[in-house]
């Protein structure tokens, strides 16, 4: 008896049926190296207390320009200015993998900038390999400042390593500046 499909139509079949599954099997293991936007704002509000529409928009837009973060800092930093200013603060690494991590980080910075303030800050990781690659300085432009609300947000990058800390805080801080934070394993006042 003769068979009812042909090997060249039992071929493209499964090659079909391969093509379909490969875009589930990349999502599924996005989903277990990184965070989905639901699960961001999530612990987003929960660390900042409220459900802020500023918040909700500044992920969203991180997300959109890039992608899903492989980890998050939840942590606090004061900051000041008169034309050069200094940034010091604190937090904690949790990574989609499990890896966590004490994060003390501090920078100068130099621009038409005037000010202090006191925010709570939650960073979204993107590219980042493993919890030590955060430990070195990442540049970024203050001036890039996203508000929305109240909330702040700008992008420091390093390489393929993407930061972008969102802000929450008290105080008056007005300008634009550059400069950069560096990362470290313990807390120092040195700003360089």
């Amino acid at each position: 008896m003769r068979s009812l499909i042909s090997p060249s139509l039992l071929c493209a079949f499964v090659l079909m049926a391969g093509l379909l599954q490969t875009p589930h099997a990349l999502a599924a293991g996005e989903e277990t190296t990184t965070y989905d936007q639901a699960a961001i704002l999530k612990e987003a509000r929960l660390y900042f207390g409220e459900a802020s529409e500023g918040l909700a928009r500044a992920i969203e837009k991180a997300f959109k320009e890039q992608g899903r973060p492989v980890g998050f800092i939840k942590g606090e930093e004061l900051s000041a200015a008169i034309t050069v200013g200094l940034s010091y603060g604190k937090g904690d690494l949790v990574l989609k993998n499990g890896e966590t991590a004490k994060v003390f980080w501090q920078g100068p910075s130099v621009g038409y900038d005037l000010g202090f303030n006191a925010s709570r800050v939650f960073t979204l990781i993107y590219n980042l390999p493993s919890k030590d690659a955060i430990y070195q300085r990442f540049p970024g432009v203050d001036g890039s400042l996203y508000w929305i609300a109240g909330v702040g947000m700008n992008y420091q990058r390093r390489h393929d390593i993407v930061l972008a800390p969102i802000r929450l805080g008290a105080g008056w801080r007005a300008g634009a500046s550059v400069g950069y934070l560096n990362y470290t394993r313990e807390r120092t006042y040195s700003p360089l």
